[in-house]
């Protein structure tokens, strides 16, 4: 029967132009039952997407989930006989939205079985291939956890710390990251070959020196020998498609064990594949074979927009804005009509390639994460608060005060009772409280916190201090400091990828002229 590709919607022609695609290449079709064991995800929430699963209770009173991730439903069927599966699916999969879970389709494909080089290039190339049968302008971004693994074993590294490490590495936090190094006491010459690979992007070529002068071990030497070996056979393979290397892209070393990579298509905010080498999976499954794969999240594709030509810029309303704004002016970037019309909230200036717009300063980060602004400012508070998946590349020295715990003066928890907590930042409050192992009531307001404690609302208080003076007048004082506070430069990590050479002209004058890092 003949049909119109009209009548299809975008996901739909998505797949099919990825099924030709991976058909070509001797890939068969892999179905699935949406339901799963909920043990099954239970056992292996380091490896998705999200740890949040969608579970009820079966026939028989046992307990399975709505399937969250397609690869660990074919790695526990595969067989492990020697034999290479070529598997390709399109399914859906289940998900937490921020309100609540969402349906969204996946297509992609595995390798199981004897994993060579050529392989593993190949599906690197249909990768590629793939961002290309779906976006105009594609970055593939590739990765090796080996080599940070290799560096992370050379500074003796815990697994607690390491869990704290990656998070500052795939955010391209190298203020903080240098924070924890300080605080680890781990040796400067370690610290600065951290930086260094948390900074370094580009073709392998251009980076291959740097990745030598910070190979610190066997592990790492043999990363470079295979790295090398890898981009030689892929110029093979597809000399077309320019491969760029980001070492900042990170995944559970207790899982991925080789090349990792990630897809992006201009004018779409966040990543629409990735995938990598898994081995270290197959092994917890009991398995000897080798893995890897990818998959793309179809459901991207309906947020794709026009690709600007200016770098959208989201400031703080307000002083912390201003200051801000007195930055990237002296850095070469300023908009002489920025506070020209105090009811105006967008301004641009075509010649420097800049537009701005005001924002809640809680609103900041929302605007960067969903790809309206490429760039923007937020205080270090909202960041920890909102966890947005951005990187935040800079500290820009502004804003500066105190996250602390205050109480009455004569307050004393003897710790007998549950602590009870007012605060505008309960996420703070609890991260800071669960190292402690303290039991807490928290209590969400919006603003006059100092009122709870008075009122008896509250046993104390976690909010922001600048002087104190508030607090004073209040009958309060800071009991504990729990972090200072600044304001950060953050970027979308897909405009980043895009605008990186625009970015970093950008950071790098602003470090000229103020000297923040």
């Amino acid at each position: 029967m003949d049909y119109s590709p009209d009548v299809l919607n975008d996901s739909e022609r998505a797949v099919m132009r990825l099924r030709a695609l991976y058909k070509q290449y001797g890939y068969v079709p892999y179905k699935m039952s949406r339901f799963e064991e909920y043990a099954l995800y239970a056992e292996n929430k380091a490896f998705l997407a999200s740890g949040d699963i969608a579970v009820f209770t079966g026939p028989g009173g046992k307990l399975m989930a709505l399937r969250p991730d397609v690869t660990l439903s074919i790695v526990k069927n595969a067989k492990d006989d020697g034999i290479l599966q070529k598997l390709y699916y399109n399914e859906y999969v289940y998900r937490p939205g921020e309100y609540e879970y969402k349906e969204q389709m996946q297509a992609g494909l595995e390798c199981i079985g004897e994993i060579d080089t050529e392989l593993v290039c190949e599906v690197v190339m249909l990768a590629y291939r793939s961002l290309r049968a779906l976006g105009v302008n594609t970055r593939l971004e590739v990765s090796h956890m080996g080599f940070l693994g290799g560096l992370l074993q050379s500074g003796d590294i815990t697994p607690g710390r390491r869990e704290e490490l990656l998070p500052c590495i795939s955010g391209k936090n190298v203020p903080e990251l240098r924070k924890l190094c300080r605080e680890y006491r781990l040796g400067e010459d370690f610290q600065e070959k951290l930086v260094s690979l948390t900074s370094l992007c580009g073709p392998l070529d251009d980076i291959i020196g740097e990745l030598r002068r910070i190979s610190v071990n066997d592990e790492t030497e043999a990363v470079l020998q295979q790295l090398k070996e890898f981009q030689f056979v892929y110029n093979g393979m597809e000399p077309e498609l320019e491969l760029n290397y980001d070492f900042s892209i990170v995944n559970d070393l207790g899982y991925y064990s080789g090349i990792i990579f990630q897809g992006y298509i201009e004018g779409i905010p966040k990543k629409v594949l990735s995938g990598g080498r898994y081995d270290k999976l197959l092994r917890k499954f009991g398995k000897n074979a080798g893995a890897v794969g990818f998959a793309v999240n179809l459901d991207m594709l309906e947020k794709q927009g026009a690709a600007g030509k200016m770098i959208n810029i989201a400031l703080p309303k307000g002083r912390l804005g201003e200051k801000a704004y007195a930055i990237f002016e002296a850095a070469g970037y300023g908009c002489p009509s920025v506070f020209g019309d105090s009811r105006r909230l967008v301004f641009e200036n075509p010649d420097n390639g800049v537009r701005y717009f005001w924002v809640k300063p809680s609103d900041v980060a929302i605007y960067v994460e969903r790809g309206v602004a490429d760039i923007g400012v937020a205080g270090k508070d909202t960041l920890l608060e909102q966890s947005p998946d951005v990187y935040e590349l800079m500290d820009l020295g502004i804003g500066k005060c105190r996250m602390c715990v205050a109480a009455a003066k004569n307050f004393s928890d003897g710790q007998e009772k549950t602590l009870r907590v007012a605060t505008k930042f309960p996420a703070i409050a609890l991260a800071h409280y669960g190292k402690q192992g303290r039991e807490i009531d928290i209590i969400k307001l919006n603003g006059s916190i100092e009122l709870a404690p008075l009122l008896g609302l509250s046993d104390v208080i976690v909010d922001l201090v600048e002087t104190g003076g508030t607090l004073k007048e209040n009958g309060l004082e800071p009991s504990e400091t729990i972090m200072e506070i600044s304001a950060r430069l953050i970027s979308n990590k897909a405009s980043y990828k895009f605008c990186h050479d625009k970015i970093r002209e950008l950071c790098n004058r602003i470090t000229v002229n103020h000297g923040v890092q």
